[in-house]
């Protein structure tokens, strides 16, 4: 089993919280051969992901950074 876990600090405990209530419904959804868990501690995002094979942890990370990095981006334009 591969695991990366990937510790993501925002500006504030508000951007934290509204990103992770942004990206949460896609950690609640099934992937083949991937677990993924996102928690949040003040102004810091968690994000945790285990796979059977390291092509499939790539893909996860890579989505997952690209979920966050998207709902960083609107954030900062509202």
């Amino acid at each position: 089993m591969r695991e990366a876990v990937i510790e993501l600090e925002m500006d504030g405990e508000r951007e934290a919280a509204i990103i992770y209530e942004s990206v949460y419904p896609e950690v609640r959804k099934k992937i083949p051969k991937t677990t993924v868990s996102l928690e949040r501690k003040g102004k810091k995002l968690i994000l945790k992901i285990k796979s059977r094979d390291t092509s499939s942890l790539r893909a996860a990370c890579n989505s997952f950074l690209r979920w966050i990095e998207t709902a960083k981006s609107v954030n900062e334009i509202f």
